[in-house]
């Protein structure tokens, strides 16, 4: 399966505008989605489970790829397409020996010393924040910005010039042509879409302002 980390959509049921996580999937995928992850931090391992296989199921016809935060257990569980882990989750290289070669792994880059120290041979991509503030996690750390953003992206892509790069928090219509200009290749994104009083058109015209973004780069 292609990864393709143009918009990220990230799905939280604590943020997610009192929708059903099933369909807010199929909206954002049918507007342009091109990854989707289940961010479920409170949801007990049952639910958990039960969530991925629901919003895998509403993905497939898209052909949208599932990946689980965090829970590498739940990811081979509902036989998602893969996990995204953070600094303190289980090692890429152990989430690797269980899920396969063929599983999209993503790691969680804050830092330079992370971005150096990363083990990029067993990633997939890695998604570099939080780049702006953001309500939608609890993030004690400062914004890093744009120029935090290009150091990290320039590290990165000294150690692994072809590494797929995300950038995430705090994104929306309005800046995510600068980071796509920084270096990203993508956005990851909650509350622009979720939030949003349709989704759909709001990852359809997230998507207008990536793609131009992403063109003017080639």
């Amino acid at each position: 399966m292609t990864l393709d980390l143009s918009l990220y959509a990230l799905i939280d049921p604590e943020h997610s505008g009192g929708r059903a996580l099933p369909d807010l999937a199929r909206q954002v995928g049918e507007g342009g989605a091109t990854l989707v992850q289940l961010r479920d931090k409170k949801g007990t391992t049952r639910e958990m489970i039960e969530r991925a296989r629901e919003l895998a199921a509403a993905l497939a016809p898209l052909d949208v790829p599932l990946l689980v935060n965090d829970r590498v257990d739940v990811a081979l569980a509902a036989e998602a397409d893969g996990v995204h882990i953070g600094q303190d989750d289980m090692p890429a290289a152990d989430a690797r020996l269980l899920l396969g070669r063929t599983a999209i792994i993503g790691l969680s880059i804050k830092t330079i010393a992370q971005a150096q120290e990363a083990p990029l041979e067993a990633l997939d991509y890695v998604a570099i924040g939080g780049v702006y503030t953001t309500t939608s996690k609890d993030n004690t750390s400062a914004p890093i910005g744009l120029d935090g953003l290009r150091q990290i992206v320039g590290t990165i892509r000294l150690r692994a010039p072809e590494m797929p790069i995300c950038a995430i928090a705090g994104i929306n219509e309005s800046n995510a042509a600068d980071v796509i200009a920084a270096g990203a290749d993508g956005v990851a994104v909650i509350s622009a879409l979720s939030l949003e009083r349709d989704p759909m058109a709001a990852a359809e015209a997230l998507r207008v302002v990536i793609d131009a973004a992403l063109a003017k780069r080639k």
